[in-house]
């Protein structure tokens, strides 16, 4: 029978062949997310070295033909027997699933790689794999293809008897990855966080593939103090100091730098064992109840908050605050389907009690200071306060509360979210086509006048008080911020539709800059897209196409013969468009292209700091980002 089910159609996966099998369970994804992963996971092997005192540098190279080699200079994996396998050591490590040092036995007190899966992962998942390891004088290699020993451990060479370490080259596996290309500046990122996070260690990434070698030296003897002066460089700072408290507590290692500046946004970032925890977790309470508490108790004590009023809130006291939470644990307990927030009891505590001690004695030692962030504090509870008046306006009542949609709002007939989209579009002419050209059973349309509010320079009130901002958080019906609420979201596809040109690209930056800031959610779950208008209309013989890039339109004349009977016309903007062409070539589900917004929650400071470079008022790094990323620009309307 085609449909058996029986004890034979039970599979068991031998060794490797489950990570072969089931990638996704493994490295998350088989997209470039998880290509990129591969790096990491050999990586943080040797950034283990470095946390346990035996590594000091390591070195990363994307070489020509687009393998991954890493060098660091630990104690190199060992290649004696392990006799419980009766393999050399380093095979178990490349071989066997949940294999490490990291189990208890004294390898590692701490470590990134929690699981054991790691080398083993990369290997199984990489068509060629050669380890080298230099240790007590001699060159030990071994070489595996697609998790299989190919080469059985041999000493291939001598090296100085002081010398160790471990040098790993793979090459990733083309028929499990949708994408083979490691980008360059995905892997900067990523490494400049382990950099930042490993005082001392220094990190080289070098890649070889084109003329001439691409180089970056990551390398921070002040460690995440540095870090927050790397987030802040976009923003004016509060005070010149970068505030810093570490210490042991219940066998938790308790890093905190933190800085205040003059925007009105949190920037904070929370880690365990150098790996990025995106939904918080204990650490992270810990180190919220603690400043809370803290600042409180100083405004009380020195008469900067009245009797009368009430206490401010965490919000209030993080009010354009940049800080990173770093935790080394042994044992580190992770809740949630993503693994991605800490669950152990003891780093909150270890935490709370670390920045309350050492955060009361700097405030005394540094009441300029101190009055400074009450008083920035204090303006925000205010400004807090009439946006909540503010916002008790704007919130979505229900029907019987009777609080109407915006007047320029088209809606749609269908009531069911699922089924519906809303085109966030900029001025009214493209409105007018929008609306006409539209299926107005799933299709709504909100026109927006001019640019937006930039929420990068503004506090919640002012946000609240825009009226373009309060038609959109009243038609997509979730609130914002800490109201926000996911299951009221009217709409399953939010869609920017700005035209193709500078200042198309600008509102759609102030639109994200928006969504990221107060409805993050949105993002990450999927909601949001960008539309993509063509650039071009080619006519010929009365047969009509479009093209979205200058390339395309090249490719389409060098089908069509280029010739006197071609007419082409360049859009500038979506309402030079009728409804038809507006429908066909950006609106009809059929046939049109749409860009997911995505947020990278591993690269989520680099997100953060993007946007404040883009949208802050500092210039210089503005015109950095500018001229580092001008060649990337294919179409630039001058």
């Amino acid at each position: 029978m085609a449909n058996e089910y029986g004890g034979d159609q039970i599979q068991i996966l031998e060794g490797l062949e489950a990570v072969r099998k089931r990638p996704g369970m493994y490295i998350g994804s088989t997209s470039a997310r998880g290509l990129h992963h591969l790096v990491y996971e050999i990586v943080d092997n040797a950034v283990d070295e470095a946390l346990a005192g035996f590594c000091d540098t390591i070195q990363v190279f994307i070489n020509q033909d687009n393998s991954i080699t890493v060098v660091d200079n630990g104690r190199g994996i060992p290649v004696d027997i392990n006799h419980k396998s009766g393999l050399p050591a380093v095979t178990v490590v490349f071989t066997i699933l949940h294999a490490g040092g990291k189990f208890g036995g004294g390898g590692y007190k701490v470590s990134g790689g929690l699981h054991g899966v790691g080398a083993s992962v990369v290997n199984a998942l990489s068509n060629w794999l050669v380890v080298r390891i230099c240790r007590d004088g001699k060159v030990y290699e071994q070489r595996y293809e697609r998790g299989k020993v190919v080469q059985e451990l041999e000493v291939v060479g001598e090296c100085d008897k002081e010398q160790t370490g471990t040098k790993v080259t793979f090459m990733p596996d083309d028929t499990i990855f949708e994408e083979t290309v490691f980008d360059y500046d995905t892997l900067k990122q990523r490494l400049r966080e382990m950099a930042f996070l490993t005082k001392n260690l220094k990190i080289v990434l070098t890649d070889l593939r084109g003329e001439e070698p691409l180089e970056k030296t990551f390398h921070y003897a002040g460690g995440i103090k540095e870090f927050v002066t790397y987030l802040n460089r976009s923003k004016t700072p509060l005070y010149e100091d970068i505030l810093y408290f570490e210490g042991n507590r219940d066998q938790v290692y308790v890093e905190v730098a933190m800085q205040h500046n003059d925007s009105y946004n949190e920037s904070v970032f929370s880690f365990v064992n150098n790996i990025t925890t995106p939904e918080g977790g204990t650490h992270l309470t810990g180190y919220r109840n603690a400043i809370t508490k803290t600042f409180n108790d100083y405004a009380r004590n020195n008469k900067l908050l009245k009797d009368s009023e009430p206490n401010l809130s965490g919000d209030d006291i993080r009010e354009g605050l940049t800080a990173i939470i770093s935790v080394k644990i042994e044992n580190p307990q992770f809740e949630g389907q993503t693994k991605q927030k800490l669950g152990n009891s003891e780093a909150r505590a270890a935490v709370d009690s670390i920045v309350s001690e050492q955060l009361t004695y700097y405030l005394e030692q540094n009441p300029l200071v101190a009055k400074s962030i009450c008083e920035k504090s204090i303006l925000a509870q205010r400004a807090r306060e009439a946006a909540r008046k503010a916002r008790d306006l704007t919130r979505r009542k229900t029907a019987l509360e009777g609080m109407a949609l915006p007047g320029k709002l088209a809606d749609c007939s269908d009531k069911d979210p699922k089924n519906c989209e809303i085109f966030i579009v900029e001025g009214d002419s493209a409105g007018g086509s929008a609306k006409t050209a539209r299926s107005r059973a799933t299709q709504a349309i909100l026109p927006l006048r001019g640019k937006i509010l930039n929420v990068e320079k503004a506090r919640l009130d002012k946000i609240y008080g825009n009226a373009e901002i309060k038609a959109m958080i009243t038609a997509f019906g979730t609130g914002i911020h800490d109201d926000f609420d996911i299951s009221k979201l009217r709409y399953d596809k939010i869609i920017i539709m700005t035209d193709a040109d500078v200042d198309g690209a600008h509102i759609a930056t102030l639109m994200l800059t928006f969504l990221y800031r107060f409805m993050p959610e949105l993002i990450k779950q999927g909601h949001v897209y960008l539309a993509t208008p063509p650039h071009y209309k080619l006519e010929k013989n009365k047969k009509v196409w479009y093209a979205y890039s200058d390339e395309e339109l090249n490719s389409i004349l060098t089908e069509v013969g280029r010739d006197n009977n071609n007419k082409i016309q360049r859009y500038k903007g979506l309402g030079e468009m009728d409804a038809e062409q507006l429908w066909e070539t950006t609106m009809d589900p059929e046939k049109r292209v749409l860009k997911r917004i995505n947020i990278n929650e591993e690269a989520s400071s680099e997100i953060d700091l993007t946007f404040t470079t883009l949208m802050g008022d500092k210039v210089e790094p503005r015109r950095e980002f500018i001229e580092e990323n001008a060649k990337f620009v294919k179409n630039l309307d001058i």
